[in-house]
């Protein structure tokens, strides 16, 4: 990404990052909120007012009971992540974490002295975890596992059968539940299904965003629910001790984004969507193997080579398009790369051509030093 922002052609397929601006009423809400005087610190928990529309939406959308006692505002949803992993964990415990990952979960845990051990997911399976795998995964350090449905990187939407055996597991063995559902509303044609929904016993943490289906990314706004009252104070004093207060012009925008109009997401949505789908056309059509994602908006794509750091680095080189190298999130995803489909269309269209061209270069390259 560093390489990519300093090549001035770059077509950047690399970030997850809408290519949306936030609705206008969302903007406003901010903006009124500094004119007002409201822009100073709020309870390091977050406004009241925004943990009583975080509750209602998680009812209403999630179909999960939460008082605005559970939900904590946070400086985006890795933020809360992050603070959880301190309050939950001790160091040298284990965290479970699908394979491939979101690096920035690792590197939560390791700043917490906590050990992450991967459970892997397969392409054969469009990445939906095998209970199985996560079971054999479990040793007697393991204290929480992480889920993400829809997934980053995959895109993997999964089933609620598989939730619930995930969230069967974790209570079989006494384990905390991360549930990352910051892509909840980006879905092409499934369900999303909330792990908490299958929790009796208050060890699901839920964790959203709004980052992107509002496209409010640099505004840093997320919030989580937290059935337990204990966690809940800890992680009071943890976003005391880090960032005092989630920022109070955002949260102002956030109760406007979550109440308002919301035809903004819908067409969000629509367009990743299409996005969606024209990619695996074309890769398709070039002879790209790719793993079809159900929701966020990402796509896996097979590039044929073991070193898929020198492929993106040879990518952005030679033809100025940057993707995400599939080492970068795990041995499941060797050989592979991530491509954001959240680029405008039009570069969207132009940078996997590039890319097929370079895996087509790549795959006669190779033919040629094996002849020799």
């Amino acid at each position: 990404m560093e390489l990519a922002l300093r090549d001035p052609a770059a077509i950047h397929l690399e970030i997850g990052e809408p290519d949306a601006q936030p609705a206008d009423h969302v903007v406003e809400a901010g903006a009124r909120a500094a004119r007002d005087g409201r822009g100073g610190y709020t309870s390091s928990l977050g406004v009241g007012t925004l943990r009583e529309v975080a509750a209602d939406r998680i009812l209403r959308r999630n179909g999960l009971a939460a008082t605005p006692a559970q939900v904590i505002v946070t400086h985006g949803a890795m933020h809360g992540l992050a603070m959880t992993m301190a309050a939950l964990l001790a160091p040298g415990d284990e965290i479970l974490v699908p394979d491939p990952m979101f690096p920035n979960w690792a590197m939560a845990a390791a700043a917490v002295g906590a050990r992450v051990v991967t459970y892997p997911t397969h392409a054969s399976d469009g990445f939906v975890p095998r209970v199985e795998d996560v079971e054999r995964a479990v040793t007697p350090r393991t204290r929480a596992v992480i889920v993400c449905s829809p997934n980053n990187p995959t895109g993997a939407v999964y089933p609620a059968s598989v939730l619930e055996q995930l969230v069967e597991t974790a209570r079989r063995h006494d384990l905390w539940v991360l549930s990352d559902e910051c892509y909840e509303a980006i879905t092409f044609g499934v369900p999303h299904v909330s792990a908490a929904a299958f929790d009796t016993d208050g060890r699901v943490l839920t964790f959203f965003s709004l980052s992107k289906a509002y496209a409010m990314t640099g505004w840093r706004i997320g919030y989580a629910l937290v059935p337990d009252a204990s966690v809940v104070e800890r992680l009071g004093h943890l976003a005391e001790a880090s960032i005092a207060c989630p920022s109070a012009p955002g949260q102002y925008a956030a109760i406007a984004a979550l109440t308002g109009p919301q035809e903004h997401v819908h067409a969000a949505v629509e367009s990743y969507w299409d996005r969606r789908d024209l990619a695996v056309e074309q890769l398709r059509a070039c002879g790209v193997r790719i793993v079809e994602p159900e929701g966020a908006f990402y796509l896996m794509a097979d590039v044929g080579v073991e070193d898929t750091d020198a492929f993106a680095l040879r990518l952005l080189a030679r033809r100025h398009v940057a993707v995400a190298p599939g080492a970068t999130f795990g041995r499941a995803s060797a050989g592979m790369v991530r491509i954001s489909l959240a680029a405008p269309r039009d570069l969207l269209v132009e940078g996997l051509a590039r890319l097929a061209d370079e895996v087509a270069s790549s795959s006669v390259d190779a033919s040629r030093i094996a002849v020799r």
